[in-house]
């Protein structure tokens, strides 16, 4: 198995995240369309999540620490 570059996937999910807030709407109106608008705010908060986190593999674990305390608190 290839050692996983837990960096370049935190980038990977940063990339995603910009992807889908700059996603253009289709051409749907109506329901579909409000359907897109929350699985596009969903895939954002998502990928945006863990293109914030730090991460590291311990004991062949996959660790992702994201701190979701407001900005003003943080340390």
């Amino acid at each position: 198995m290839a050692e996983l570059d837990v960096d370049a996937m935190i980038t990977r999910f940063r990339e995603r995240a910009l992807a889908v807030k700059q996603r253009p709407l289709p051409p749907v109106a109506g329901d579909e369309r409000a359907k897109f608008v929350a699985q596009a705010q969903t895939d954002f908060r998502d990928f945006a999540i863990i293109g914030d986190a730090t991460g590291s593999v311990e004991d062949g674990c996959l660790v992702l620490r994201v701190d979701l305390r407001p900005d003003d608190q943080k340390g």
